[in-house]
């Protein structure tokens, strides 16, 4: 497959970058020839300038290059080993779902190639495109979204727009969507019913005051997600005016530099998208800078990859077993000797829950070992537990 069709070249005032600035180590497209795409861990930037299906962010989809003036004079880290290349922007298609297309073909080229694809949009209904992507690799894939509220619109009956995308994900068939989880949430954006429904679906949720309480509780659950999804709205308006609905809550810069590492240390995470940045809005190119940091976090923190996805036998990991009064089988929790890191192993209920192996290692935290311990079987555990009927 050539991909080289869907893109056009960086901007050629971007080309030209000093020694040491993170600039100067990215492979460009540029001169008429796109880097080649070899098979093994790099990690692959590209804008997508799409916005018509938006309700808000229309200029989002001019916000690519903005963000990479700021990204290419970042310094770059002794740490960098991995190969990173910008292979430019996807311009709007003919129509929106040719953009989806575009996005879908070529993120489910790069994941195939072990390598990891950093969209920067664009509007958060491209989420909908980089989710159709493990449909073309047939991989059942946890979706993780930082976001103010759940987009879920109003009626089934709506064109997809970015503030009804999710429901058009979980509505989509087949259905390749094993687990949801938002991180950022603030209630008076949450309409009750769709609360309600994130809990029948037994999905994830981290409200905005937890997150700010301790941010350590985020890991897990970035840990835990294939696919990573950014709205910029998820940050105060003081921190990162660039989005049209930008708010006097939300987390700080550090914190999604912060969860922007998270998912970069994942070995799980397989693609991420920044989406929401709209340089109508930002001044200063404040909102640019922000973004072009979250990626420099993440680039780093996939650089930091310990390679310590469990496997149940290996002598990297300490097993622990804990009994529940009334459980026929003992928890079994396992923590990473190189990192600390916990995960739980949830059996299968049934036979035909082995489409779903792949999840069946938890990642979690001590706490919910501790919790464990007290004779309570952790949230975590259900909610996994009851995806497998």
């Amino acid at each position: 497959m050539d991909i080289a069709f869907y893109f056009n070249e960086v901007d050629a005032q971007l080309m030209k970058n000093e020694k040491g600035d993170l600039g100067s180590i990215i492979e460009k497209h540029g001169d008429g020839e796109l880097p080649s795409i070899t098979e093994g861990v790099q990690i692959v930037l590209f804008g997508v300038g799409e916005s018509r299906n938006a309700l808000s962010n229309k200029g989002s989809e001019h916000g690519a290059n903005y963000v990479r003036s700021y990204l290419y004079k970042l310094k770059k880290d002794t740490g960098f080993n991995l190969p990173i290349i910008d292979l430019g922007n996807i311009l709007g298609g003919e129509t929106v779902s040719d953009t989806y297309y575009a996005v879908s073909s070529v993120v489910a080229y790069l994941v195939k190639r072990n390598c990891i694809p950093v969209i920067i949009g664009g509007t958060q209904d491209l989420t909908y495109a980089n989710y159709l992507a493990y449909e073309n690799l047939e991989q059942v894939v946890n979706l993780t979204t930082i976001d103010r509220k759940f987009d879920m619109g109003v009626s089934q009956e709506e064109e997809i727009n970015n503030e009804n995308f999710l429901s058009k994900i979980l509505l989509h068939q087949p259905n390749y969507l094993f687990h949801y989880t938002n991180i950022g949430n603030q209630s008076y954006f949450v309409d009750e019913d769709v609360k309600d429904l994130i809990d029948k679906l037994h999905f994830d949720e981290l409200r905005l005051g937890l997150c700010r309480r301790d941010m350590k509780l985020v890991e897990p659950l970035v840990r835990n997600s294939d696919i990573v999804s950014f709205d910029m709205s998820s940050i105060k308006g003081s921190d990162s005016p660039g989005n049209e609905l930008a708010g006097p809550n939300g987390l700080t810069n550090d914190e999604c530099c912060q969860v922007a590492r998270y998912a970069g240390i994942s070995e799980k995470v397989t693609s991420i998208g920044f989406y929401e940045y709209d340089p109508e809005f930002d001044r200063q190119g404040i909102s640019a800078h922000v973004l072009a940091q979250m990626i420099w976090y993440f680039i780093d923190g996939v650089n930091s990859r310990k390679g310590d996805l469990p496997l149940m036998n290996s002598k990297n990991y300490l097993k622990y077993r804990v009994h529940i009064d009334g459980f026929d089988e003992d928890l079994v929790f396992l923590k990473s000797v190189k990192t600390d890191r916990w995960w739980m192993n949830v059996p299968f209920p049934s036979p035909k829950a082995n489409r779903f192996k792949r999840h069946q290692l938890v990642p979690c935290s001590y706490e919910d070992y501790q919790e464990a311990c007290k004779n309570e079987v952790p949230d975590l555990w259900l909610k996994t537990y009851q995806k497998f009927l």
